[in-house]
């Protein structure tokens, strides 16, 4: 099971290292290929509703997971030049579209989680070639949530040997935004930048969308841990974690980098979608240049 990095340990991390650059040359990022299966082709994303959402909720997190591999979004960039990054990856292009959906808005385990919930829900759904994302509402604990704000994992298809794979991402809009919901909210360390104005409106759906771009690009290079990473498999730099906190060119700790503003919103963003949306996407590891890649 992997994670995305604590954004406030990093932004110490960061500074730290900042203040030795001038004494220590950078090393190159470079995640190592660990001769795994990546997760390539056409790929069904199948969601599980765990709370209240309302529709509008709903259909701003359909439509970034179908912009992903759609030709709809003409306008540049586009969420769908983002995801062409995984195709350098080895194994060529991983497509993908949403599938089954299921609402589970009387909360059948509670409202906190804990970490077994998480891949007993994802079995909702069982397939291979699938990912099986749990998305939890505003007013519902995950065990760990403010030191990871989502995490990807596998569980077994029956009883063979065969591994589908899941993600869980939660709302952050009242559980510690200043980590799972940065920059559309205040760092709770380093520099107190002001924070950008989400592009759908929603704080903690625009954070779940930078968690969930963040998750399906980890999961597609990394599925079940044997794939690209840096670092113990158990607590891995992945595609899109190695490159956490950065949006657009310029980025630096408690900066996120030029991005485009809406002139008669304000909102930020880097990527359009279909249906006219707008979305803030983290950059990616470009295995052919060994470097951040963002849209910007």
């Amino acid at each position: 099971m992997a994670t995305i990095c604590h954004l406030a340990t990093l932004m110490l991390f960061c500074f730290i290292q900042l203040s030795l650059s001038e004494l220590v040359q950078e090393q190159p990022l470079v995640l190592k290929y660990h001769n795994g299966p990546l997760l390539k082709g056409k790929i069904n994303v199948n969601l599980i509703w765990y709370g209240k959402f309302t529709p509008i909720q709903r259909s701003i997190i359909v439509d970034f997971i179908n912009s992903l591999s759609s030709d709809k979004a003409t306008m540049v960039p586009s969420t769908s030049s983002w995801w062409k990054i995984t195709e350098k990856y080895k194994g060529g292009s991983s497509t993908l579209a949403v599938g089954k959906q299921i609402l589970l808005e009387n909360y059948p385990l509670g409202k906190f989680l804990k970490n077994p919930h998480l891949p007993a829900l994802a079995s909702k759904f069982n397939g291979v070639d699938t990912i099986n994302i749990i998305l939890t509402s505003k007013d519902v604990a995950v065990e760990g949530f403010c030191m990871r704000c989502g995490t990807h994992g596998s569980t077994r298809v029956g009883r063979g040997p065969v591994r589908g794979t899941y993600i869980w991402v939660g709302n952050s809009e009242t559980q510690c935004p200043g980590q799972c919901a940065w920059p559309f909210h205040q760092p709770i360390y380093g520099p107190q930048t002001p924070p950008l104005v989400a592009p759908n409106g929603d704080v903690g759906v625009d954070g779940m969308i930078i968690n969930l771009a963040t998750l399906l690009g980890n999961t597609v290079t990394n599925p079940f841990n044997n794939g690209y990473f840096q670092g113990p498999a158990n607590a891995p730099l992945e595609a899109v974690s190695a490159c956490t906190g950065m949006f657009g060119s310029g980025s630096y700790p408690g900066y996120p980098g030029k991005v485009l503003v809406e002139k008669s919103t304000g909102a930020s963003y880097n990527a359009n979608g279909i249906n006219g949306r707008k979305y803030l996407l983290p950059a990616m590891w470009d295995p052919q240049t060994s470097t951040c890649k963002t849209l910007m």
